[in-house]
């Protein structure tokens, strides 16, 4: 598909995802053709996504991002969704290539000591098994919202991501953060509970702080930086922010097995000292 008839094709999706609510929004994902993915960050809003998708047996693939670093709570919670849901969530996991790279090149914690560096962090734990999650994908569904922050303001419903040669599907662009709330609360939907702790947003553990009161949802996340703009890299071009260090060949292109225990059971634990 052309990057015109992908923008013309997310334009006309745009429209009609804007008048339905989340189920009806899921369901007319799920009929369309081609693979639909959903990456989940097991923040609120994207346990608000995999609730709908569970509970209305979307043929909808949910799969997270088991970056090596990310909060035990975090952790934990894939699991307990699964299991509230009946679901498999795939989880995609760094290639130890990349991240013996990124230390040698920078120190296992360099991302705080520079922008290049913490750009090259995410697109190593981040940014790489993210492509190979949306591998076939013709749709990406996010739990992208405007009031976030700033930076996404003016998320739409569908976008096209003319990078990946796919449809970006935000289904909650438009629910404020009292609404996911209140859904939460209604439906019994489990939640990090980080958040009760003053963590909105949840990325990972050592690039994520607890936000002050009045500030905005996301200034808890990579603190250190000034950018009010900044973003990992998942949802920005990614020529902006490709700065991995070169690596020996991959090995192929597979999801990791669904693990069971805690963050030390990683196959990348021996690289993930905090």
């Amino acid at each position: 598909m052309t990057s015109a008839s992908l923008e013309h094709r997310a334009s006309a999706l745009n429209s009609q995802l804007e008048s339905l609510d989340l189920s009806g929004r899921l369901a007319l994902i799920a009929s369309l053709d081609g693979k639909s993915v959903f990456t989940t960050s097991l923040g609120i809003e994207d346990q608000v996504i995999t609730a709908a998708i569970g509970t209305g047996r979307h043929p909808i693939e949910v799969s997270t991002l088991e970056t090596g670093r990310l909060f035990n709570e975090t952790v934990a919670l894939i699991d307990m969704t699964e299991q509230t849901y009946g679901i498999l969530i795939k989880r995609f996991y760094p290639e130890q290539d990349d991240i013996d790279a990124y230390a040698a090149k920078y120190g296992l914690n360099g991302f705080y000591d520079s922008i290049e560096a913490r750009h090259a962090c995410c697109g190593a734990r981040k940014v790489k098994p993210l492509a190979r999650a949306l591998e076939g994908a013709s749709f990406w569904i996010t739990g992208l919202r405007r009031g976030q922050s700033g930076n996404r303001a003016e998320t739409p419903f569908a976008e096209a991501d003319t990078d990946r040669g796919l449809i970006k599907i935000n289904v909650l662009a438009d629910w404020d953060i009292e609404k996911i709330r209140a859904h939460v609360a209604d439906a019994a939907i489990p939640v990090n509970p980080l958040h009760a702790r003053g963590y909105p947003s949840i990325g990972c553990e050592p690039c994520t702080r607890a936000i002050k009161p009045g500030e905005p949802e996301r200034a808890g996340r990579w603190w250190w930086e000034n950018d009010e703009t900044r973003e990992c890299g998942l949802h920005v071009a990614e020529a902006s922010t490709s700065v991995m260090p070169q690596t020996a060949a991959s090995s192929p292109i597979s999801s990791s097995p669904l693990s069971s225990g805690p963050l030390s059971s990683s196959p990348l634990s021996s690289s993930i000292a905090r």
